[in-house]
């Protein structure tokens, strides 16, 4: 890609006028519209050190209505963000519905700068790539338009630009000794911009690049792709707009079962403990937990912990005696309820990625981002193809923690109908509890089957190695906790001796 380029383009003062005069406005009634639309824009800006990443976003911006734009300075990771795995600092700084998000540098620093200082390691190459890609796939699919710009000049030009801004003690700071480093080396890190942009330049978000050496043929080159883009994208949506409404919801069950036998028919729900042997065993669990929990902190072992379950299922009781003993300081619980209109203005993955534990932290959700697989599904909050091409990004994000170091379990908390039942009268019966049973719980009875559906087809779809669903027969309430406690404390002695 590089190598043909013709970094001689210029373009005159007065043809440069002329153009501006008509993209700047443009640009300026396309973010409005993005706006009205509800369409989320991020925009990277990735190339050689002083190759005018700074001026020219400060060029993009004088066209945007400062309200509606963000722009993020992404430099060496922060002790807070080596913490998370690498992704997570760009889905909090990740745009809502309407707004426009600009990054000096990107995710993709992990591939470039990073890897050529050795910072990313060899053997993580490869899954890095393709966690930038899965990235950028997931949120293009949900209505995100990522446009990635990469500015382009040679070794020579490079070094005329930092030796200018060397010659002066308040430039000079911004020519860092790396930065020396990779034009000394300039064909290597080179080749890794070349590998980076060849892997990475996909249909869903295609790499532009932009002949940087003249100021004002770049600002013009960029104020044309970022116009041609938005252009594209705004017309699709208004043509949507117009458009049918997608399949949303499910309207009977499938007629054919191509997954097979279920898996939720296959748990032993007689399973069961007495009172004595409960207290007995819960006790000596709960001090293997406490202790756990202390190595987790020491070693940096990040732990993600997913409940989902049948409404009385027993995912409030299962949580309690987990974390009964633990330092509160150490984990947290997040109840996952409907989203706000702050999270409905994100791509749905984004709530629970920004509430994920740092290293040596437990994070519990009670309810999950398997919603979207679920009652998102089955009550039509999203289209068929939106449910659909979940699994996928749920395995990619799973994959993302796991790689980072954490634990990640699911629990499907499972009880029959009948048992369903029985808890919902005694709930109701009980004033002190009987907040805790609504109408729409019985309403959710009467599409049991179609949950059932969509839990099988959901644990076959997103059970992994690394990130397994524990299916957890809970008729009897002191075998479901017995068992929770002690799937966590096994996969957490089984992270310790590999650590």
């Amino acid at each position: 890609m590089l190598e043909k380029l013709d970094l001689a383009k210029t373009l005159e003062k007065e043809n440069y006028k002329e153009k501006m005069e008509l993209l700047v406005p443009k640009l300026g009634t396309l973010q409005r519209e993005c706006k009205e639309l509800g369409i989320p824009v991020m925009i990277a800006f990735e190339g050689y050190g002083a190759a005018g990443k700074g001026v020219q976003i400060g060029e993009l911006i004088k066209a945007l209505d400062p309200r509606g734009f963000e722009v993020y300075a992404v430099k060496t990771e922060t002790q807070e963000e080596k913490l998370h795995p690498f992704l997570w600092r760009f889905w909090t700084k990740m745009p809502a519905k309407g707004r426009i998000a600009i990054y000096d540098s990107s995710w993709y620093r992990k591939v470039l700068v990073d890897r050529f200082d050795k910072k990313t390691k060899k053997e993580k190459v490869e899954r890095e790539f393709a966690s930038i890609c899965s990235f950028e796939e997931q949120l293009t699919a949900d209505g995100m338009v990522i446009i990635k710009i990469f500015l382009a000049i040679d070794k020579e030009e490079q070094r005329k630009r930092f030796d200018k801004l060397l010659e002066s003690e308040e430039t000079a700071w911004r020519v860092s000794k790396g930065d020396l480093k990779r034009n000394k080396k300039f064909k290597k890190y080179e080749a890794i911009n070349e590998e980076m942009l060849s892997r990475t330049d996909m249909d869903c978000a295609p790499w532009h690049i932009v002949e940087a050496t003249d100021r004002r043929f770049a600002t013009a080159k960029i104020y044309d792709i970022v116009c041609q883009v938005l252009k594209e994208r705004v017309e699709e949506a208004k043509k949507r707009k117009e458009g049918n409404a997608e399949e949303r919801g499910i309207k009977e069950l499938s007629k054919d079962k191509v997954l097979g036998e279920s898996i939720l028919n296959r748990a032993d729900l007689g399973l069961a403990y007495t009172k004595e042997e409960y207290k007995e065993q819960l006790s000596k669990l709960q001090k293997k937990i406490e202790k756990l929990h202390g190595e987790l902190y020491r070693r940096r072992i990040p732990v993600v912990l997913g409940f989902e379950g049948w409404d009385a299922g027993g995912k409030g009781g299962a949580i309690k005696r987990l974390t009964e003993k633990m330092d509160p300081r150490g984990y947290v619980v997040h109840p996952t309820a409907s989203p706000n209109d702050i999270e409905k203005a994100h791509h749905y993955l984004w709530r629970f990625w920004v509430d994920m534990p740092k290293a040596g932290h437990v994070t519990i959700f009670d309810r999950t981002w398997y919603g979207r697989v679920m009652v998102e599904r089955i009550e039509g909050f999203c289209t068929k193809a939106e449910w659909q091409r979940a699994y996928k990004e749920i395995n990619d994000m799973e994959r993302d923690l796991t790689d980072a170091g954490a634990i990640v379990l699911k629990f499907w908390m499972h009880i029959d109908k009948n048992e369903q039942e029985r808890r919902f009268k005694a709930r109701q019966e009980n004033p002190e509890k009987q907040w805790k049973i609504t109408d729409e719980d019985w309403r959710n009875r009467e599409k049991w089957e179609l949950y059932e559906e969509a839990v099988n087809e959901m644990i076959l779809r997103t059970s992994t190695k690394n990130a397994p669903w524990i299916v957890v027969e809970g008729n009897c309430k002191y075998y479901a906790r017995i068992k929770v406690l002690k799937t966590v404390i096994e996969a957490i002695e089984e992270r310790l001796k590999e650590v």
